[in-house]
């Protein structure tokens, strides 16, 4: 079945997000403010390039004006972190009374933050580890085939229907906010240092402090998630950590690319957030909080 599906974001996720989903036949909208990204969508669509080099274009519609919209069923937030809540305040005058709005963003406070303008009963959160790689407005690389997390939610039926049929990989969880801490772990562990080494993920494998620093980072957030009460999705952090390494050995972290282009990053609600909760909690994170400030220098 058709769905109208609105899209936050203009970024690489959503640009690939958008392109499924039109490619499978949904009518896709965008709401972003890079004026760029906008323009390129409206002319030449959500263009996707994969491993073979091969170019694809998909229709889709992209604004930067919220009232161009009403009524929204159906929205999944692509944002970064530090975005979140401008986007609430936007989709507070537009979304129906009957609205669901999903996050798949990274870090930790997203859905507190939606869920405060938009009532709890219009947010659910979901978590995917599928990767993109910007190359130019409303272009993007596939950067590795990742899975989409959703929690148990029966008024999310029709978006998840419709990222099926996008050939998304999708699971439901009873926990969601297991892997919101499970992927947090992970980004902690080898976002930032990938941002200031500025090199791909796989490379922090082969040096002996960056792999040290990068698991002194994932015991930190773990014993911070068993702070509060998490039951993680995986036994022994440090080697989720490298797997996950070892599995996106060639890509660019999102906070890399963030770097690299000038970008805020979403430091504050990754390690910024590891290391407030550990305060709240007695438990120092000194490497978390070293990789916060250093990011937040640069």
């Amino acid at each position: 079945m058709t769905q109208d599906i609105l899209l936050v974001g203009t970024g690489a996720l959503s640009t690939l997000f958008a392109a499924r989903l039109s490619e499978a036949g949904h009518n896709v909208s965008m709401l972003g403010t890079w004026k760029d990204g906008i323009q390129a969508l409206n002319q030449n669509g959500a263009r996707v390039t994969g491993a073979n080099g091969n170019e694809q274009a998909f229709q889709v519609r992209a604004t930067d004006n919220p009232r161009d919209f009403s009524g929204v069923k159906h929205a999944i937030i692509l944002v970064k972190s530090w975005q979140t809540k401008r986007v609430a305040e936007k989709l507070k005058g537009i979304l129906a009374p009957d609205g669901m709005v999903l996050t798949l963003q990274n870090g930790l406070g997203n859905r507190e933050t939606l869920a405060r303008d938009l009532g709890a009963g219009r947010v659910a959160l979901g978590v995917t580890t599928t990767g993109a790689t910007l190359l130019g407005p409303g272009l993007v690389k596939v950067g590795g085939e990742g899975i989409i997390s959703l929690e148990q939610n029966q008024a999310l039926g029709p978006l998840e229907a419709a990222l099926r049929s996008s050939n998304f990989n999708l699971q439901i969880v009873q926990d969601a906010r297991s892997l919101v801490w499970g992927k947090l772990i992970i980004n902690a562990a080898i976002n930032p240092l990938t941002a200031l080494l500025q090199v791909p993920n796989g490379e922090l494998l082969s040096h002996p402090w960056a792999r040290r620093a990068m698991s002194a980072l994932a015991k930190e957030a773990a014993q911070v998630a068993e702070a509060e009460h998490v039951s993680l999705p995986f036994s022994n952090p440090i080697e989720a950590v490298e797997d996950v390494a070892r599995k996106t050995a060639k890509n660019l972290s999102s906070m890399f690319q963030d770097v690299r282009r000038g970008a805020p990053t979403e430091i504050d609600a990754i390690c910024g957030a590891v290391t407030k909760r550990g305060e709240a909690h007695g438990i120092e994170t000194p490497y978390n909080r070293s990789c916060w400030q250093l990011v937040k220098a640069m």
